[in-house]
């Protein structure tokens, strides 16, 4: 089992802070929404849903 972040896309405001707080490149901005490219590479810590200014970013546990 792994965590990875999960985006509420309806919420999201484009702000691109988790793309720019992620130490590890997981967000990627497409559309004027922050988008969740690279799962594999989320290590749990949290970072993104510490600075999401309205709250749409949670870690979700997967099989992945």
């Amino acid at each position: 089992m792994k965590v990875i972040p999960y985006i509420e896309s309806e919420g999201c405001i484009g702000c691109g802070i988790c793309v720019e707080v992620c130490p590890n490149g997981v967000f990627v901005m497409s559309s004027d929404k922050a988008v969740v490219m690279y799962p594999e590479l989320c290590n749990g810590c949290g970072i993104c849903v510490e600075n999401c200014p309205v709250d749409v970013i949670t870690l979700k546990w997967t099989d992945l």
